[in-house]
């Protein structure tokens, strides 16, 4: 399916950018324009390895496909840079709501960890007001460019750092001022969601929604403490539940799997996948496999009844978005709108928000694909 110069496609007659989308997994500082990280970087006095825009994106796309979550965590280094004072915070968390209000997404939810902003002097609570307060403008702009669009903060705690505790109690004071939910994120390996159980506690007996990382760049024993320790209720990625399915024969499409515990778990809780196609194939998350989208087991996971949803990861490095993420699964396997609609249903249903406004978003979704 082709891609417009303009990252639309079309399916059935339609604009896949005009549909209503829903975006679960999506990282502020993974979501930065190359452009913006130019103009930062010139006025913090940070080298960037080209002041052109495109050269820029070009690089963040080679870096980025590595093979390896932690090669791919590297580019971070730069984006994070320039985001060091409530100026630069405002201005990106502005400008990422009004480029997914330009893709056609509806409701997003915002993670990124603001213990990684501090270096220029700003406390925690001054972060997370600066990406909230440029949340804000982009929701207003998107309004006055005649699109309807709600973002929510996922207040992150880096995993191989010991400040968890302290950031989850910070999502908690920021409930109800733009904070819905928590995340851990960082080196997956290694850093298991049992090393943080004080803040899932504690976030638990606050009754506040938790996503995991896990599933990514470390197996089923990742995704196991995320659900038991992290209370997670939706796994970020989670792509290596995979690997707890066993194929036992396969004839055209017709294909017998055996379920491991955990994977029927999953599935039978109907705990939402935030599947990233194109960053699982940066990452090496899908090597097991293979390397190609048509190796990724997305299409299995969905019509095993998991409940998968499409989201982009960072779209910097994977040089993305959510359209162009629906445009090439639709490709690869053959997918109609139905099936986009289920997508967008499914992460309509698993968001943080509370079920009366989940039901409105599940309307508007249903609404938006009737055509």
């Amino acid at each position: 399916m082709p891609i417009d110069q303009h990252g639309d496609a079309v399916l059935q007659g339609v604009s896949l950018r005009s549909l209503p989308k829903v975006s679960l997994h999506d990282h502020l500082d993974g979501g930065v324009r190359p452009a913006t990280i130019i103009e930062l970087a010139d006025r913090a006095g940070v080298e960037v390895p080209s002041t052109d825009a495109d050269d820029l994106a070009d690089w963040f796309a080679e870096k980025s496909d590595s093979g390896s979550l932690v090669e791919y965590l590297k580019t971070f280094d730069l984006t994070i840079a320039v985001l060091q004072d409530a100026e630069g915070l405002r201005r990106v968390a502005r400008e990422f709501v009004e480029d997914l209000a330009a893709d056609g997404v509806v409701y997003g939810e915002v993670r990124w960890a603001p213990e990684q902003h501090l270096r220029g002097g700003l406390s925690l609570e001054e972060v997370v007001e600066a990406v909230q307060e440029g949340i804000e403008e982009g929701e207003d702009a998107a309004d006055g460019a005649g699109r309807d669009i709600r973002v929510g903060q996922l207040i992150t705690a880096m995993r191989h750092t010991d400040r968890s505790l302290e950031i989850a109690k910070l999502a908690v004071d920021f409930r109800g001022r733009g904070a819905v939910g928590f995340d851990i994120a960082g080196p997956e390996d290694g850093f298991p969601p049992s090393r943080h159980k004080a803040a899932f506690d504690y976030l638990a007996s606050e009754f506040f929604p938790a996503t995991v990382h896990a599933g990514e760049a470390a197996g089923l024993d990742s995704i196991r403490s995320a659900l038991l320790d992290g209370r997670a209720l939706r796994l970020g990625h989670g792509v290596r539940i995979a690997e707890d399915l066993e194929i036992v024969s396969q004839e055209g499409e017709e294909v017998l799997v055996t379920f491991g515990d955990l994977a029927r778990w999953v599935r039978d809780r109907e705990i939402p996948l935030e599947l990233s196609p194109s960053s699982n194939l940066q990452t090496g998350a899908i090597e097991r496999w293979g390397t190609t989208l048509e190796d990724h087991p997305f299409d299995l996971l969905y019509q095993l009844g998991f409940t998968v949803t499409v989201n982009v990861d960072n779209r910097t490095m994977s040089r993305t978005s959510l359209t162009r993420e629906l445009a090439l699964l639709a490709e690869t396997f053959d997918y109609d709108l139905d099936d986009l609609e289920t997508f967008q249903l499914n992460a309509a249903a698993g968001s943080f928000l509370p079920v009366e406004e989940r039901e409105e978003l599940i309307d508007i979704i249903s609404e938006g694909f009737d055509v």
